[in-house]
């Protein structure tokens, strides 16, 4: 248990990132691996109705978990919005939940506030030892909780900063290989940018980068050598929007995203060797582990695209479709996801389903993955609250 972490995340979660790739692609697999993966769970149900599109859409309220600098651009002084998405239900785990929360607040014009929080409940486990004997029973649970600032650099450009906390508890107060095993700890940080090209008459486009979980390793002992990357991440995005006439518009647009943790070493066989080149990965400083992740293979494979679309009636009817892509290689996660939206004055809902796919030991093991979202635009000042361009 000396690597605690990652064996008890896998059979916790699955293997959330590589689960597909496991069950249905044994050969052949390089799969770099992180603590916290569930910041890599889309937290929305309106880009998860789009493949996980949302590094360059339009913004809304949960704008501050994909690129938060979109804020600025909001037609609303205030965003609130809410998601609860039941996970891995497909594989009969019924107490396994993402709940998250995110708002912003204009400060002016030109800059606004932002925050967000995500829960992540790993359900009730019962712990065995090695040789099956009950250590008990815990309730894993995760969150990060973020605080951010936004402003425009020009009257199309926005940056944006934010600060995460994240603290994960997976088997606090059990011990094993004479360790005793407490909460994971740690803070990152989000860079991000946005142009902002959509007109209300015309459309067009919107562009996005956003450096997101840039921050300490996590570990979950107190050795200062046993601690996991978390996954930062660098996303690029794209938009597109069709405005037709004042009823109908049309947005499509595509994310193509990079993980910035290196990919273990290969073993070679010899124990020596093998134990050197862990510590040196594990030893790696933060920027030097960012540049090493572009190094040592097909850089086009450890990429992960999300392609989607939103179609708007009258700004309150929305509806959504997506793909999502992963190399074989690298976890083989492919899916496609569909969602619907209603927003009436100030209260939008948000539903999206992730398309059963494969079946047996191939299944996507997120198949029938839904996703419950509600959100609210509101004005500070005495304004009729019509429907804004925010979902």
């Amino acid at each position: 248990m000396k690597r605690f972490y990652q064996g008890l995340a896998a059979s916790l979660m699955l293997i959330f990132v590589v689960q597909e790739g496991v069950m249905g692609q044994t050969n052949n697999l390089n799969v770099t691996t992180t603590a916290v993966p569930f910041l890599r769970i889309s937290p929305d149900a309106r880009a998860g109705g789009m493949g996980d599109l949302g590094v360059a859409t339009t913004p809304d309220p949960a704008s501050t978990f994909y690129n938060q600098s979109k804020i600025p651009f909001a037609t609303k002084d205030i965003g609130i919005g809410l998601t609860y998405t039941p996970w891995l239900k497909d594989l009969g785990l019924n107490d396994v939940y993402l709940l998250a929360a995110s708002g912003y607040k204009k400060l002016d014009d030109n800059s606004a506030v932002t925050g967000s929080l995500r829960y992540f409940s790993l359900g009730n486990i019962q712990f065995t030892d090695f040789s099956g004997n009950q250590l008990g029973s815990g309730h894993p649970r995760e969150f990060a909780f973020d605080l951010g600032y936004t402003r425009k650099l020009g009257q199309k450009l926005a940056i944006g900063l934010t600060g995460r906390y994240i603290y994960s508890n997976l088997a606090s107060g059990y011990a094993a290989s004479g360790s005793t095993y407490q909460p994971g700890k740690t803070f990152a940080a989000d860079i991000s940018l946005y142009y902002h090209g959509v007109t209300e008459d015309n459309g067009g486009w919107n562009f996005g980068l956003a450096l997101t979980n840039l921050g300490g390793k996590i570990g979950y002992t107190n050795s200062a050598v046993d601690k996991d990357y978390i996954p930062a991440d660098l996303g690029l995005g794209a938009s597109y929007t069709w405005v037709f006439n004042e009823d109908n518009r049309l947005m499509v647009g595509i994310d193509m995203h990079k993980l910035l943790v290196p990919v273990p070493p290969t073993p070679t066989g010899d124990a020596t060797t093998d134990s050197t080149n862990i510590v040196n990965y594990h030893n790696k400083t933060l920027p030097g582990s960012w540049a090493s992740s572009f190094s040592g293979e097909s850089q086009f494979k450890s990429l992960q695209f999300s392609a989607g679309g939103e179609y708007s009636y009258q700004n309150q009817f929305f509806f959504r479709a997506g793909y999502f892509y992963e190399d074989p290689s690298k976890g083989d996660l492919k899916y496609f996801s569909l969602g619907v939206g209603l927003k009436y004055e100030v209260m939008g809902l948000n539903f999206s389903y992730l398309v059963p796919s494969g079946s047996g030991t191939n299944r996507n093991p997120l198949s029938n993955t839904l996703r419950f979202g509600l959100t609210f635009d509101l004005d500070t000042h005495n304004d009729d609250n019509t429907s804004s361009s925010t979902q």
